[in-house]
């Protein structure tokens, strides 16, 4: 336990922090569009993803009590910001972790846990929403840092340990909950690591796409289809002018 409670005091400190830009006028936003891998508005309140893994799939249910952080978590995902992101901190007996995009890169192993979009989200504390097993929160920096405890922009962990976790209820945003694929945390959390808790061999995030009701994604489809239509007549409508 008392190696546990020191990697506890060591994870109260992380920090993520990279730099994002934005896009802007009608050819800008449309190829913004076509690189996203889904469209964001098919989705409903509280959304279901597949992470997807090289260890397993988990399958993650988004609260609508936490709108900033489902919102920005389905931003992300959205484009593809997450694929090829490694699990850099596990720790069984309490929770892995996982949103640096420097781990993207090898050679920036002495950054890992630093990384993030440049940006922080207001924190979302909200009653009854837990650390249980498999819980979604935010990981974020330290008190002294950061007293507002904003969450990291796009690192987050999952529980493993709800017990161990239990003493970071309201103190870091909880914004979602696992609905399948329990045995793969805890595949993920037995994983050997190194000094640094971070897997000797790499545990990868593959892809994080929406699951969709049945007959929605076709809907999703038409709808797109439709408003790409809609799009290139408007451009074609523009060119002849």
């Amino acid at each position: 336990m008392k190696h546990i409670f020191i990697r506890i005091m060591l994870f109260l400190g992380l920090c993520a922090a990279v730099s994002s830009c934005g896009c802007s006028g009608q050819k800008d936003g449309k190829k913004q569009k076509e690189e996203m891998s889904f469209d964001p508005n098919t989705l409903p309140a509280e959304p279901v993803f597949d992470i997807v893994t090289n260890m397993g799939t988990i399958r993650v249910k988004l609260y609508s009590q936490t709108p900033l952080h489902r919102d920005n978590f389905v931003k992300l995902a959205s484009e593809g910001f997450y694929d090829g992101i490694l699990f850099h901190r596990v720790i069984n007996g309490f929770m892995i972790q996982t949103g640096d995009p420097l781990t993207k890169d090898p050679s920036q192993a002495d950054m890992y846990g630093t990384g993030g979009p440049g940006y922080t989200i207001p924190a979302e504390f909200v009653s009854g929403l837990t650390h249980k097993k498999g819980a979604l929160a935010a990981a974020r920096r330290g008190d002294a840092a950061n007293p507002k405890k904003e969450s990291s922009g796009s690192q987050f962990y999952i529980v493993q340990d709800a017990a161990t976790c239990a003493q970071l209820d309201g103190d870091y945003t909880v914004f979602g909950e696992t609905i399948e694929g329990f045995d793969v945390i805890d595949k993920i959390a037995a994983v050997q690591t190194d000094r640094r808790d971070r897997p000797v061999n790499p545990v990868k995030i593959t892809t994080i796409r929406p699951v969709l009701p049945e007959g929605a994604a076709q809907e999703a489809v038409s709808d797109t289809a439709a408003q790409d239509a809609a799009d290139t007549t408007a451009a074609d409508t523009a060119e002849s002018k």
